[in-house]
């Protein structure tokens, strides 16, 4: 049986998680999230310990895989709706920096033009500094999809490190031309 998939998701206080057929809606102090379930997984309210059950109808690896996948959702829903999700960006470079212009984050990356990307309803974006973007949101899948989506803007380049990168992201870095014109 799945590690993952066999263990309970806790429901906090304030949260409330309903069974609808194949549908499971969280709605919690920051928002609604919901997901369809596929047919071979079953979704369970148990009421004594307050939690979500996760089984799945028979051990093909298919269902091994969905039991687990459909639990970690479940769990990231419950997580999204109480505290919500962060990814954290630092801008690398000189002239490089970013700023917040009414529901648009604005920057300057080394280009001919400023780089503009809107914020959205789901996700807000908060601009710390001129080097810092935090981006939050209750949908963990489109957090990370957003903030990935701005790295792109810029990736980080292995030889001096200028670029947009996660704040715990580690660049591994490049010696260069140097190094060859050393061992002659």
């Amino acid at each position: 049986m799945s590690r993952i998939g066999k263990s309970p998701v806790k429901i906090p206080s304030g949260v409330d998680v309903k069974i609808d057929g194949s549908k499971v809606t969280v709605k919690g102090p920051k928002g609604t999230l919901s997901i369809d379930i596929h047919s071979g997984i079953s979704v369970e309210i148990d009421s004594e310990t307050n939690s979500v059950l996760v089984k799945r109808a028979n051990d093909e690896n298919e269902m091994k895989a969905l039991h687990g996948l459909t639990r970690s959702l479940i769990h990231n829903m419950v997580e999204g709706v109480t505290n919500g999700f962060k990814k954290e960006l630092e801008v690398n470079g000189v002239g490089y920096r970013v700023q917040k212009q009414g529901k648009n984050l604005v920057m300057n990356l080394g280009f001919s033009h400023q780089v503009i990307v809107p914020e959205t309803d789901d996700i807000k974006i908060d601009v710390q500094g001129t080097n810092k973007i935090v981006i939050n949101g209750i949908d963990k899948q489109k957090v990370g999809q957003f903030a990935a989506e701005v790295r792109e803007k810029r990736p980080p380049e292995p030889y001096k490190g200028k670029g947009i990168k996660y704040v715990d992201e580690v660049i591994i870095r490049k010696e260069g031309k140097a190094g060859k014109a050393a061992k002659k």
